[in-house]
């Protein structure tokens, strides 16, 4: 769901904003926000956004010996 448009407004990817590190992202319009902020200027960037993993329950793990030639 990395490009849907009901995202929540949230600092860390926002267009204007910057990662600083520390819960700190560094915005163009605001100045230093905290990295969960939100304002009324909020742009959203996808490519800001990590996408959370879930493991598959049913996968299987590979053997040493299935890698052997």
């Amino acid at each position: 769901m990395l490009f849907r448009r009901n995202i929540q407004p949230c600092c860390t990817y926002c267009n204007f904003g910057m990662t600083l590190g520390f819960g700190e992202v560094a915005c163009s319009k605001r100045g230093i926000m905290s990295d969960e902020g939100r304002c009324g200027v909020f742009r959203y960037e996808p490519t800001k956004r990590k996408p959370e993993y879930t493991q598959r329950s049913g996968a299987t793990k590979v053997k040493e010996e299935d890698m052997r030639l």
